[in-house]
């Protein structure tokens, strides 16, 4: 009987402890995710404030004022993580084509408020880069350990799924902004 009982306190303490790593697994997932929505809506929040400073210089190129603007709305729309990506994704281009446009006008490439906020931007695109780096890492974890035996086991049962990576293409490039170059 005793053997029993000690059989069956042991299958509970790894049951509770498979638990809790599948836990703070699923915590650093979180996490994760967390802290790339921080600097998706920091960008999210430059675009407008860049977009107004070039406008200010560069009247004629209103559609692609109002092509980034619909891209960031849609950005700040999105529901799932596959949407989330493919919409930040897509506000990449015509981000870019906007710095570029910034080449064309040197008042503009003098301006400290501009050079400021590209520095802002090229500062936003590299924490982007390494949240998503540990979003996926935190994924590549726990969806390692929800596949692997005994975990595998018990993961279903409590509810513990497979995580979507956040994939992204290379930030978006930016003009040397150092000492107003």
């Amino acid at each position: 009987m005793s053997i029993i009982l000690i059989v069956f306190i042991v299958f509970i303490a790894i049951v509770i402890l498979i638990y809790n790593r599948l836990v703070a697994a699923q915590q650093l997932v979180n996490n994760g995710w967390s802290d790339i929505e921080v600097q998706l809506k920091r960008r999210a929040d430059l675009i407008p404030k860049i977009v107004d400073t070039v406008k200010a210089y560069a009247k004629h190129e209103r559609n692609l004022f109002e092509d980034l603007t619909e891209k960031r709305n849609q950005a700040l729309v999105a529901e799932t993580l596959s949407d989330r990506a493919n919409a930040e994704e897509a506000i990449k281009a015509p981000l870019s084509k906007l710095m570029a446009v910034a080449e064309d006008y040197p008042d503009l490439k003098a301006n400290e408020n501009f050079l400021d906020l590209q520095n802002e931007l090229s500062d936003t695109e590299n924490k982007i880069e390494y949240a998503r780096r540990f979003y996926n890492g935190a994924v590549r974890k726990m969806n390692t350990m929800i596949q692997s035996f005994p975990i595998n086991l018990l993961a279903g049962i409590f509810g513990f799924d497979l995580k979507d990576y956040f994939e992204m293409s290379e930030a978006i490039i930016l003009p040397d902004t150092q000492f107003g170059d």
